[in-house]
């Protein structure tokens, strides 16, 4: 019982987290669509109890992504009952983007000892240093706010070129209503290597994890994700979430020594 109101809350804090471009509360069902950017902006979350028979429910959501011209699809984590997901399965809906979700308190965490930082003290910035410098001379850039030049460097490091969603997703990244932590590292002025902290209820989230081919293994995401959890522990944070994609050993693996355990999993059932 425990597990499951700490999954509910992790749910609830990651919905905040990350906003779609459209939402629509359907009967105690979320029907999200951002143009497919991402399965979770783009797919129905139950987050409430229903009174509409399942089977008219889920004509409803189909129809509606139909008039998107996106697919249907549906996210299963532990709070929903399993028989749903084989209703779905029954109805020719396959499993996409298996995806773990890890936490960790505080008290777990393994940091990186930072070699300096450096605070400009300009009014803005919540507190947060300017740069923090990790050994091997890699640089962290943190900021309190989401701006169009991260925005922009982050559609070039995950690939981001379709027209329509580079001019949608930068409102849905400013429609976040939460405090955040904006992490990038530079050489010679490009971005090559990104993250974001999302505070909400003691928690932070980890999000945007990104570093360019050019410059994996060099202890990159280590810097990112450090600096942005040791800077949300200094804003009282006790606990931290992450969510990665199932198979993605490396991330895992950084995850595992930073300190974060697996709590659930969930999936997408896409038609």
């Amino acid at each position: 019982m425990e597990d499951t109101a700490y999954i509910k809350l992790i749910e609830e804090i990651s919905l905040n987290a990350w906003p779609s471009h459209k939402i629509e509360l359907y009967d105690g069902w979320l029907i999200r669509f951002s143009h497919n950017y991402t399965h979770r902006t783009n797919s129905v979350t139950q987050v409430g109890a229903s009174s509409i028979p399942v089977e008219e429910k889920i004509a409803y959501c189909e129809k509606i992504y139909e008039n998107y011209h996106t697919p249907s699809i549906f996210k299963i984590s532990p709070l929903i009952d399993t028989s749903f997901d084989l209703l779905l399965e029954k109805r020719g809906y396959e499993i996409q983007h298996t995806t773990e979700v890890m936490t960790m308190n505080f008290t777990d965490f393994h940091p990186w000892e930072p070699v300096s930082a450096e605070y400009e003290y300009y009014g803005r910035n919540s507190g947060l240093p300017s740069f923090v410098v990790y050994p091997e001379e890699i640089i962290v850039q943190l900021q309190d706010r989401i701006t169009d030049e991260w925005i922009t460097a982050l559609f070039r490091l995950n690939g981001t070129t379709n027209p329509t969603l580079r001019r949608i997703v930068p409102s849905m990244f400013k429609a976040i209503p939460k405090e955040t932590i904006v992490a990038s590292i530079e050489i010679d002025g490009r971005m090559v290597a990104s993250g974001l902290g999302i505070m909400d209820r003691e928690h932070v989230g980890l999000y945007a994890i990104y570093v360019d081919a050019s410059c994996r293994h060099k202890g990159f995401a280590r810097a990112i994700c450090n600096a942005i959890l040791e800077e949300a522990r200094k804003k009282n944070a006790t606990k931290a979430y992450l969510q990665v994609v199932q198979g993605n050993t490396y991330a895992k693996k950084l995850y595992t020594s930073l300190g974060f355990k697996d709590l659930y999993t969930y999936w997408f059932r896409v038609k």
